[in-house]
């Protein structure tokens, strides 16, 4: 495109030169200048007009182009969540994961709780058993057992 803008002001300023030769050739037909020179001035302007066209549409095509491009990005970036979108999605997240983790954490502490109670209920429950035994074990006297005539009996 810069290229462009730098040929605009040279055509700009030939077409002023050949505007002023055409106010300025009939004074000069009188003087002498041949038609040969004037047609190929014709022929060389029509040329630069031709050029010129041409550059015109070929910088209207791209200006198009980049036009549907820029409409491409725009809507693309509509498309693409702001900071604050973002930034709310990852808090719900979190607060969702610690939400979990907590009540995980309190499922945990209970089965721990749980745990203690039946680990100090099975203690005293086996205190229990071991005391009975020691009283049923004083209560039985090995005194006793020999006189017993089933417990004496000769063994074989």
């Amino acid at each position: 495109m810069s290229r462009v803008l730098n040929y605009v002001p040279r055509v700009a300023f030939f077409l002023a030169g050949v505007a002023a030769a055409a106010i300025t050739l009939p004074r000069r037909e009188r003087a002498g200048m041949d038609s040969a020179t004037t047609e190929d001035l014709k022929r060389s302007l029509a040329g630069l007009e031709a050029r010129l066209q041409t550059r015109e549409a070929a910088d209207e095509a791209r200006f198009a182009r980049v036009e549907v491009r820029l409409e491409e990005h725009a809507a693309r970036l509509a498309d693409v969540p702001s900071t604050g979108q973002i930034v709310a999605a990852m808090e719900q997240l979190l607060s969702k994961t610690m939400a979990s983790l907590d009540d995980r954490l309190t499922t945990q502490a209970h089965s721990i709780d749980v745990l203690k109670t039946t680990v100090a209920q099975t203690d005293s429950l086996l205190e229990r058993v071991l005391e009975s035994l020691d009283s049923l074990q004083t209560f039985t006297d090995p005194v006793d057992l020999a006189a017993d005539p089933l417990l004496s009996q000769p063994r074989m």
